[in-house]
């Protein structure tokens, strides 16, 4: 077995992060040692999270869609988002803003984990751009669960998300969890509860081609934990940003 330590001040930090209007971005970009990348060459002044960011052109590059969808927004700053927000609230109203906007230090941007994404055009709206549910947007809203991507805010999930139904905002979690949340037709809030029932003597498993997948929850009540895991095989771990810890396994020997 391999034995690991868990930290709880480490439950703010990982794909699977829950920022919303409940769960706040509780480090600064620095305390979780974000390492943001430009989304490519062409498009530098987009900053997507580094893993997120290689994933998005993986996908861009298999579907050869980067002259039909283009990036909105990606990474902000809490001054970016704060800006934002009040310009909407000026521009668009309370009511508008409290659907669409997010107040700085609630917003899935600042993780550096999500995009806005637009059907190429010339005139694109920053804050509700256009990315229907036909044509190559919605091959890549398919394609996107394989490489780890959700249409974040789905349309019947308002009062559980907290935001307005957005065909264009996606979040990276990761696979297989995109898979699963796809699935089980669960948002990211959703997930985070449905997974809590999986602990480590009953793991959630799945195949995937010949390796097993298996998913456990692990509650941070005090400040450091120590847990087993299996020999030789491959491990990631996620904050939920609420909790505790999601722990993904994987490999042959499960």
């Amino acid at each position: 077995m391999e034995t690991i330590t868990l930290n709880k001040k480490d439950i703010y930090t990982g794909n699977l992060i829950l920022v919303n209007k409940l769960y706040p971005l509780k480090n600064s970009r620095e305390e979780n040692k974000l390492s943001l990348v430009p989304l490519n060459h062409q498009y530098k002044d987009t900053l997507l999270e580094m893993k997120t960011a290689n994933m998005l052109e993986h996908l861009v590059n298999d579907l050869k869609c980067d002259e039909d969808i283009v990036p909105v927004s990606g990474y902000r700053s809490y001054e970016e988002q704060k800006n934002i927000y009040v310009d909407s609230l000026e521009n668009n109203g309370k009511d508008f803003t409290e659907k669409f906007v997010a107040v700085p230090n609630h917003s899935e941007h600042q993780t550096g984990l999500a995009i806005d994404l637009a059907l190429k055009q010339d005139n694109i709206d920053f804050i509700c751009p256009n990315f229907p549910y036909d044509g190559i947007c919605n091959v890549f809203r398919q394609k996107g669960l394989d490489y780890g991507f959700v249409e974040r805010y789905e349309k019947g999930k308002e009062a559980i998300t907290g935001i307005a139904h957005e065909p264009w905002h996606f979040r990276f979690v990761g696979y297989p969890h995109s898979k699963i949340m796809n699935e089980y037709g669960l948002s990211l809030e959703e997930y985070i509860d449905f997974i809590k029932q999986f602990q480590y003597e009953n793991r959630f498993k799945i195949k995937s081609g010949n390796k097993t997948i298996e998913i456990f929850y692990e509650n941070m009540s005090s400040q450091l934990k120590t847990i087993d895991l299996p020999d030789k095989v491959c491990h990631l771990i996620s904050g939920n940003n609420v909790d505790g810890f999601i722990i993904t396994l994987w490999g042959n020997n499960l």
